[in-house]
Order: C-alpha cells, then sequence, then structure tokens
C-alpha cells in the first residue's frame, strides 16, 4: 500500500504542476530516502486514490507504524512538511514564476502561489475542512460565524516533550520570520520545509508575501517584514498598506492594532493580514459623511458597524495617508471622560487603531477602526472588550478578522452547542454551566424546539447575534453623540495645526 500511496502522491503532484514527469524518479528517491526504504519494486504499481492531503497522512501513518517517527504531533508535522519538500522548487524559481506571472495580471500571480501553498500541503486544507463555518444575517450584514477546529489539539506526549526540552533557541526569532521559509522544525516549534515567500517592496522596504497554513477565509494571507521588529500603526504603516492594494488591486489589506487586549496574537513581528474575500464589513452602509477640513479631496464617513469605523476615500493614496494620520495623531491622544476613554495611564498607552485598505473602483478606501485597550474594576479584561457576560461565547482579543465581521469561535463550543440544541427540544434538562444562562433565554424565548434541524438554526441566528453584542463592546463610541464629540474636535484641532 505504500508504494501505491507514494506513486499517486507523485501522480497527484504531477498533475497540479508541482513537479513534471522527468522530475518523477528524482523525487521519488527522495521520498525513499526520507522514510528510510532500502528497496522499491521495479515494476509497474497500480496508484492508490485520494487527494494530496489523504496520501500524505497514510504515508505519515505508515511512518508511525513502521516506527520510522513516533506517534508525536511534532514528528509527525515535521516529517509531512519535508515530504512534501520533495516536490517543491526552491525559494527563486517560486519567485521567478511569481513575477513572470505578475508581468500579466496580479491576479494570475496569486492564483499561482495560492494553488501552490495549497497542493504542496502548507495550507492545511484538510484540517481546515472540519471547522464549522455558516453566515449569520444581522443588523449589520451578514457576518461569517467560525467554530476554529482546525489547529490539532496537542497529545499528553507532545505535552510532555516539550514541558522536558529546555527551549533556549531563538532561532528563528519568531513564527513570522523570513527564517521559517524552509526550517525542519522542532518539538515546540512548526515545521516549516514545505513552506515559501515571495518577497516584495513597500515603501522602500522588503516585505513577504505568505499564505496562511490554517486560512480563516478566500486567500486568507499574511505580509510580514524583512526586520524582526513590533507592530506599530503609524503614517508608514499607512501608506504600506495602500501600496500594496495599489499592487495587488483584488486584495484587500488590513492589520491588527499595536497593542494588547485590542491587537493580535502576535505583537512581536511587524505583519498585516490580506486576502480576496468581501467581509460584511466590506459592505457596511455609511450612517453619515463629515467632512475633514484640513483634507477636502478625502471623502469621510461614519459606517453603520457594531465597532467605532471611519471610512475614508480618495483617489490620491497618498493624500488619503495624510488625512488618515491626522485622524491617527488625533485619537492617539484623545480623551473623553463621559465616554471611558483615557488615552493614557500615567506613561502607558491606550489608544490605536485597526487599519484596512482596499481598492474599490479607481478609489483607494481605509477604513480606520479606533480602538482602546483600558482596563477597569469593572472590565479587567478590558472596558472595550467582549464583557463577562458573553465570555460564554468568546472572551478572547477581537482582532482584525473579528473586527470585519468574521467570528472565530474556540472548539469548545461545538459540544456546548450540541448539548444546547438537545436542551432546546427537551432531551437534557442542563447544558454546560458557563452556557446555562444563555440556553435557559432561548427556551424561555422560542419554547421547546422538537425539530433538531430548526432547533440548530434558531441557535445558530442567535449566536450571531451574541457575536454582534461582542463586537459592540469592542466600540469606544457607544451612540452617534459621542462620535459627533470626537469628529468636531478632531476638526478642530487639524484646522487650528
Amino acid at each position: 500500500m505504500i508504494y501505491s500511496d507514494i506513486e499517486a502522491l507523485l501522480e497527484q503532484t504531477c498533475q497540479e504542476g508541482l513537479i513534471k514527469e522527468r522530475d518523477k524518479t528524482y523525487v521519488r528517491n527522495q521520498v525513499i530516502h526520507l522514510l528510510g526504504m532500502n528497496n522499491y519494486p521495479m515494476h509497474k504499481i497500480l496508484t492508490s486514490e485520494g487527494s494530496i492531503p489523504d496520501l500524505v497522512d497514510r504515508i505519515i501513518d505508515y511512518a508511525v507504524n513502521e516506527e520510522i517517527i513516533d506517534n508525536v504531533l511534532d514528528e509527525k508535522e515535521m516529517l509531512a512538511a519535508s515530504l512534501m519538500d520533495c516536490f517543491m522548487p526552491r525559494p527563486s524559481t517560486v519567485q521567478t514564476l511569481f513575477d513572470y506571472y505578475y508581468d500579466e495580471s496580479p491576479e494570475k500571480a496569486t492564483d499561482y502561489f495560492y494553488n501552490l501553498s495549497k497542493n504542496s500541503n502548507y495550507i492545511q486544507m484538510n484540517r481546515i475542512k472540519k471547522n464549522i463555518s455558516y453566515k449569520a444575517q444581522t443588523k449589520y450584514g451578514e457576518m461569517d460565524i467560525t467554530i476554529n477546529l482546525s489547529k490539532p489539539e496537542k497529545d499528553p506526549e507532545q505535552i510532555k516533550r516539550e514541558r522536558m526540552i529546555k527551549q533556549d533557541v531563538s532561532y528563528p526569532a519568531c513564527v513570522l520570520c523570513k527564517e521559517n521559509e524552509g526550517y525542519a522544525g522542532r518539538i515546540g516549534y512548526p515545521a516549516r520545509s514545505n513552506h515559501r515567500l515571495i518577497q516584495l517592496s513597500l515603501q522602500d522596504e522588503t516585505w513577504y508575501l505568505q499564505y496562511s497554513p490554517y486560512v480563516y477565509y478566500e486567500e486568507h494571507s499574511i505580509v510580514l517584514s524583512e526586520e524582526h521588529r513590533d507592530m506599530k500603526i503609524n503614517k508608514e504603516a499607512f501608506a504600506r498598506l495602500l501600496e500594496f492594494v495599489e499592487q495587488f488591486p483584488h486584495y484587500f489589506i488590513g492589520s491588527n492594532a499595536d497593542l494588547p487586549i485590542v491587537g493580535g496574537s502576535i505583537l512581536s513581528h511587524d505583519h498585516y493580514q490580506a486576502g480576496r474575500y468581501t467581509f460584511a464589513m466590506t459592505n457596511a452602509e455609511e450612517q453619515y459623511t463629515f467632512p475633514i477640513h484640513a483634507h477636502p479631496d478625502v471623502k469621510a464617513a461614519v459606517l453603520n458597524w457594531p465597532l467605532s469605523v471611519i471610512r475614508l476615500q480618495a483617489s490620491d493614496k497618498e493624500k488619503l495617508t495624510e488625512a488618515a494620520e491626522s485622524i491617527h495623531s488625533f485619537w492617539y491622544n484623545y480623551d473623553d471622560p463621559d465616554a471611558e476613554i483615557q488615552a493614557y495611564t500615567d506613561k502607558t498607552r491606550h489608544n490605536t487603531i485597526t487599519p484596512i485598505a482596499r481598492k474599490r473602483d479607481d478609489m483607494y478606501e481605509l477604513d480606520l477602526v479606533l480602538r482602546n485597550n483600558r482596563t477597569s474594576a469593572t472590565h479587567p479584561l478590558g472596558i472595550f472588550h467582549p464583557h463577562a457576560d458573553v465570555h460564554h461565547i468568546k472572551k478572547e482579543n477581537i482582532g482584525l478578522i473579528e473586527v470585519m465581521g468574521l467570528a472565530v469561535l474556540p472548539p469548545r463550543l461545538k459540544e456546548e452547542l450540541e448539548t444546547i440544541y438537545k436542551f432546546l427540544s427537551g432531551e437534557v434538562d442542563n447544558v454546560d454551566p458557563a452556557q446555562q444562562d444563555w440556553a435557559q433565554e432561548l427556551r424561555d424565548k422560542h419554547g421547546f424546539l422538537h425539530n433538531q434541524q430548526y432547533a440548530e438554526e434558531v441557535v445558530r441566528k442567535e449566536l450571531g447575534e451574541k457575536f454582534v453584542r461582542v463586537l459592540e463592546d469592542a466600540g469606544v463610541f457607544k451612540d452617534d453623540e459621542t462620535f459627533q464629540r470626537f469628529i468636531t474636535k478632531l476638526n478642530q484641532k487639524v484646522v487650528s495645526n
């Protein structure tokens, strides 16, 4: 069976363009060596069925059964990445092909690189299929709801090994550094043998484009700085985002905020997230427009969105950058005690922005989401963070992806929601303690729902509403009056300057 799987993998990768017919003998020998085989049939072998990820999984199972590797997550990950690296071109070849396709069109270039990243099993398509994803209609538009089941859980042996090994290793400096390209991995650090990057120039700096191994939306990509440096939202960041959408007008790009609580999970390496997807926020309606007196060529609008968002539009990206920086620098130091907004506690900064750029027809567009990470005794995890009464759904940071309307919810919800379906149908009387109040609230509102499919529809709809509440908690301006107060003071400030 192992020979059939290897031959099938050779055939599949040839069909997908990873290798050519002429490469098969060479690649087969690389795989044979990797698996520690001393012999291989010379006669024609019937190929087995399965996708590239399926075949990789079966070959890894063979390696475990033959005791080539231990049945431990990191060893399996390292072998799987090394296996697919046998089929991968060198980074310079990938770059040359990307540039060749880019000369035809940016879409052809990203299509090539995205397909390469999927076919090489770098993007974990089989695992991503495990996610529970659907759309929920809300007053702000159609939100995306995802229960994240794609990342493999560490087994006890894996956890034990990580604890036993004293990691005094600083290479690569972090999981986003360019040095991850081709890195074999180690216990407690991801395998990246089959990882490839595309080199870009943004604002005369070297940056790199890659796809996320666990894509949450179409062509979910990461754009990272060559230098390992902290995240920073500033004028240069706005300029980079707009230059990126000039180079790749079919993609949006955004950045997590550069502060804890309101930022992403990685603040130590400057990076953005991009992709080819229309979020609910992309189509959010304008609540009202307003002038920025110092920037008459830039259209500004407040969006009808649960967070506090200013959308800027202009045909000139330099003018748009200047307007964005005017708002950013003013917000940086903005206080409004009545709205619980405080820019600093001593020397600790609280105000920042989550920016998102896109190109819409001939106009550049920049959404500025105003954020504040201050905490209080009442809200110890964050005043503008999901409050305690919605922690049963989400208590983690509200990052860029959630800001745009895609909920990434924890795996525990799968079983908890299934129990709620049974609670609504009367099959059980109790659910997880964290969900009991919500489940009872749903039963009081909808009564007993004996049709499970309908019960699931109701819970999914209500979960979408809960996600909206999560986002509303993260909004800094809770009403038009406080937002208008900010705009008035903004115009007074920028005009006086």
